[in-house]
């Protein structure tokens, strides 16, 4: 029998973090050990924007290094998992009657092996994107969240990768930094909405004025939330995996709803 395992909301933040060892990445480690091995992955990363929504489909996805001006380490860190066409294939089935399509073009990026590298660590866990529809509403986003339901349901691990917080014109290069206001306030509305069950506030985010703004100048780190939080059942609790608000302005809070 299939058993509905958790579904996962975690905050990415620098493509760093899959190098380094610190209290978030500690965290994510934890997680893995902790959660039922599931068939598959499936994640919704920020950094996966397309023209109309597609499941990627290889049996071994190829690794985005979509960044630049880091150090080399992070060029020669290796995580290539295989065996994952048949789990897209699946979720390309139960998906396309509402109008996702199939690609082969392209892969992991950063959003998704960064945190799988801590997650699971052997790469032996099959893993595929889902992309962000950059045409799609909010409520667009969350409704295809919904149809997500089945692949759960199958022993699907879901996975939103993206960040409540992210303005990267507005960091302070300091990793003792404060927290912006704006960003506290943002970042504590979503986190409230998220405890309340308030989904009609998740997905009107953009009410928010001026703490939203400057929160999301773009908003495709938010966008992978709604996916994770249209997941969750009238029987199931949002539990915080991680908080804190990083160089001023980029949240890390992760949940995960079970």
């Amino acid at each position: 029998m299939n058993k509905r395992l958790p579904v996962l909301f975690i905050g990415h933040g620098s493509p760093m973090n899959a190098i380094e060892n610190n209290d978030y990445t500690k965290m994510l480690n934890k997680l893995g050990e902790t959660l039922e091995k599931p068939k598959a992955v499936l994640i919704i990363s920020a950094h996966w924007l397309t023209d109309g929504s597609y499941i990627d489909i290889q049996d071994e996805p190829r690794q985005i290094y979509d960044f630049y001006g880091f150090p080399d380490e992070l060029y020669q860190l290796e995580y290539r998992p295989t065996g994952v066409k048949k789990y897209a294939e699946i979720a390309y089935e139960s998906l396309k009657d509402f109008g996702v399509k199939s690609t082969t073009q392209w892969g992991l990026d950063h959003g998704a092996w960064a945190i799988l590298k801590h997650l699971y660590p052997k790469a032996d866990i099959p893993a595929f994107q889902l992309s962000l529809n950059h045409n799609f509403t909010p409520e667009e986003h969350y409704k295809l969240g919904l149809k997500l339901k089945e692949l759960r349901e199958q022993g699907f691990l879901i996975l939103g990768s993206g960040n409540i917080v992210h303005n990267l014109r507005k960091i302070k290069f300091d990793s003792a930094a404060t927290p912006f206001d704006w960003a506290t306030e943002f970042d504590r509305y979503i986190a409230k909405s998220l405890e309340a069950n308030d989904h009609k506030a998740l997905i009107n985010y953009k009410n928010q004025g001026l703490a939203e703004e400057l929160s999301l100048p773009t908003d495709e780190h938010y966008l992978p939330l709604l996916y994770i939080a249209a997941l969750k059942e009238d029987n199931e609790t949002v539990s915080f995996l991680y908080e804190g608000i990083e160089l001023g302005s980029l949240s890390m809070r992760s949940f995960m709803i079970s």
